[in-house]
């Protein structure tokens, strides 16, 4: 037989009220993650540039700092050079000598000394004493430089151990004594205590787990803050760092990295001095640049969760809620859509279906089948047996006619008292034919009531719907009823159409 037609499609929400429910509310819930995690992460940046721009702003102070040290050292060194080349230098009594060749900001040993030294390496004043302390240069590298070119300005030294005044760490700036004739006449030299840096970075409050660092270009680590007495990290070069490879790269700037050190997470924030070969570095903790995020992320995940946990509990018992109403709306149209002593489609059921059926068949060209089914002798059957067990065998012949009807656009339905009716669509007479002898022979096949010897048999009438015909709902109803009482007239128990 041809399958039936597909039923207009029906919007989901209608369909699956508790579907479209649960996808709003996932929707919903997965919008809030999202909206408060990017919510959280742009906190998270903010954080992080406010920590940067601090520490770049400690790292300023500190340039300035160095800056101004390195140029009272260098205004040093200019009037050590300038004093140094006037020849009635040498007829002035020693202390007033000692007094004009050296600034009394270098007398104390707070930063450093200040030397001059003779073309040989040997020292000619000392910024210390009077009279000057004995000592040799010219082994250092600083010192060869100097001789060997005359156009290296100030030079900054590696740090070293102070070989005089127990100065420990320095580094030191120099600049080159021309002669008269611009030969090679010596050096002026200062010394500077990284201690005095170690000093300075302590003043500053930078956290418990986080330091700030001065290295010069070559990678060479000269100060830091924390740090202790004879600490092994200073003077130890990181040039082979991943991380100092980053500094060097650029003048000034930020980045997250893991420490070489400890492996902990950092936030390097560096600036070079000016133009000097030093960096300032200043690595922050990770764990306390965000601790204050991660406990205000923390109280917002938990109260987010909680919310999404009390949308999603509110929708599962709203969707429960709509399964009963929708039970309960779906049981109450059963019961008003079926008869209840057959279980098949009541009358009012049948008469929507019919219109709905003969209007497809008339937009769709497509052909519609009736079958009129009655019980033979019910009257009779139901003197022999009374009402109840009338009743009884009504209910036998609709299950069978149920039974009998396979697909799902077909209906079966109880038209009145002992009549039932079939609605067969898109079903041309050769299909209807057979669809009722299936029924006649399944109801016939029944067994005998009782101990009722004659079986309850059924005649059957049908009427079609040709496409193309000028034919009414009605006039196929008709149909339908006539060859019902032609089968009755023609001995019952038959098929007429």
């Amino acid at each position: 037989m041809p399958s039936r037609l597909l039923p207009q499609p029906k919007t989901l929400y209608r369909t699956h009220p508790e579907l479209v429910l649960n996808l709003c509310s996932c929707v919903t819930v997965m919008a809030i993650v999202a909206i408060v995690t990017f919510l959280l992460m742009r906190e998270r940046a903010s954080v992080e540039q406010a920590a940067a721009r601090s520490a770049s702003n400690i790292a300023q102070l500190i340039d300035t700092d160095i800056e101004r040290n390195v140029e009272l050292y260098d205004l040093s060194l200019r009037g050590l050079i300038w004093a140094i080349q006037r020849p009635e230098l040498l007829s002035v009594p020693a202390p007033l000598r000692q007094q004009v060749l050296f600034s009394q900001a270098f007398t104390a040993p707070v930063r450093g000394d200040i030397l001059w030294l003779d073309r040989d390496g040997n020292i000619v004043a000392d910024s210390t004493s009077v009279i000057p302390r004995t000592a040799n240069f010219a082994d250092s590298k600083v010192f060869q430089a100097h001789r060997a070119s005359s156009d290296l300005g100030m030079v900054v030294s590696p740090p070293f151990k102070a070989r005089l005044g127990g100065l420990d760490w320095c580094i030191s700036f120099s600049r080159r004594i021309d002669g008269p004739s611009g030969e090679f006449a010596g050096i002026a030299a200062g010394a500077l205590r990284l201690a005095y840096f170690t000093e300075l970075f302590q003043r500053l409050d930078i956290g418990r787990d986080s330091s700030v660092n001065l290295f010069n270009s070559d990678g060479i680590l000269l100060a830091r803050h924390p740090s202790y007495k004879d600490d092994p990290l200073i003077g130890k070069d990181f040039s082979a760092q991943s991380n100092f490879q980053r500094i060097r790269a650029g003048n000034d700037g930020s980045f997250t990295a893991k420490s070489s050190l400890d492996g902990k997470h950092r936030l390097y924030t560096y600036s070079r001095v000016n133009e000097l070969p030093l960096l300032v570095v200043v690595a922050l903790s990770s764990d306390e640049v965000y601790s204050s995020w991660r406990r205000t992320a923390r109280v917002v995940g938990a109260a987010t969760g909680l919310l999404c946990i009390g949308l999603l509990w509110l929708t599962l018992a709203l969707g429960r809620e709509l399964r009963r109403r929708h039970s309960a709306e779906q049981s109450l149209a059963e019961l008003a859509a079926t008869d209840s002593l057959t279980g098949l489609a009541n009358r009012r059921q049948l008469d929507q279906v019919l219109r709905r059926e003969w209007a497809r068949a008339q937009r769709n060209q497509r052909p519609l089948a009736v079958l009129m089914v009655d019980v033979d002798h019910f009257k009779a059957f139901n003197q022999r047996h009374g009402h109840a067990g009338g009743d009884v065998a009504l209910r036998q012949v609709a299950a069978a006619i149920s039974r009998s009807i396979r697909r799902p656009a077909d209906l079966a339905a109880r038209y009145g008292g002992e009549e039932f009716l079939v609605v067969l669509p898109e079903t041309e007479l050769k299909g209807a034919q057979t669809l009722a002898e299936r029924i006649r022979s399944s109801i016939q096949a029944l067994p005998p009531f009782a101990t009722d010897r004659q079986p309850v048999t059924v005649s059957i009438g049908i009427g079609l719907h040709t496409p193309g015909m000028a034919q009414d709902l009605a006039s196929v109803l008709g149909d339908a009823d006539e060859a019902l009482y032609r089968a009755k007239a023609n001995g019952r128990n038959r098929i007429e159409s």
